[in-house]
């Protein structure tokens, strides 16, 4: 991974961990507001909840780039290494479909919400429908890249049914192997 792409994860980590924070401060203010002194800021459920889906649009773009969504790889893990680029290569081009119909719809929601405004701060609702749109753009250029290394043979192609690079291994059980072999 490049420096500037590590400089990238450590602003999307801070951004998340600011919006974390001020989602819990706002709910919290607000939940004491209300029972301490009969009042509450009005604009808070709306300013978390465009906190929230912001947070978790961050967090799936994230989570893609580090290669930690859940995924089912029974089959291809079976594949010879062949077979695996081959089913790599159409399940990337159909990631990269879906992910095209999501970025398309959320620009058209981008542009719809330009005309709508929330109740309460007056806001434009494409605040909200954008975070789509840099989710899908920022997917679609993570898978992308992915399947260009996959189709050229790129060491640093990940595919399913690969042993994980980065997995951590406890101690001592290098030294285990090296004396006793690996296990049968």
């Amino acid at each position: 991974m490049t420096f500037n792409m590590l400089v990238v994860e450590h602003l999307v980590e801070k951004l998340m961990a600011l919006a974390l924070g001020l989602i819990v401060l706002l709910v919290f203010s607000n939940v004491v507001g209300r029972y301490a002194l009969g009042t509450s800021f009005a604009g808070a459920e709306e300013l978390s909840r465009l906190l929230f889906v912001w947070l978790v649009f961050l967090g799936a773009i994230l989570t893609l780039r580090r290669r930690a969504h859940l995924g089912v790889e029974l089959v291809q893990a079976r594949l010879p290494r062949p077979a695996r680029r081959v089913c790599a290569v159409i399940t990337h081009l159909l990631t990269l479909y879906a992910l095209w119909l999501f970025l398309v719809g959320s620009w058209v929601q981008t542009q719809i919400g330009m005309s709508n405004y929330s109740t309460v701060l007056r806001f434009p609702n494409a605040f909200i429908a954008s975070a789509g749109l840099v989710c899908a753009a920022s997917m679609i250029l993570i898978v992308a890249s992915n399947l260009l290394k996959i189709v050229i043979n790129h060491p640093d192609a990940v595919m399913a049914g690969d042993p994980p690079r980065d997995a951590a291994v406890p101690d001592g059980a290098a030294a285990s192997v090296a004396t006793h072999g690996a296990a049968k």
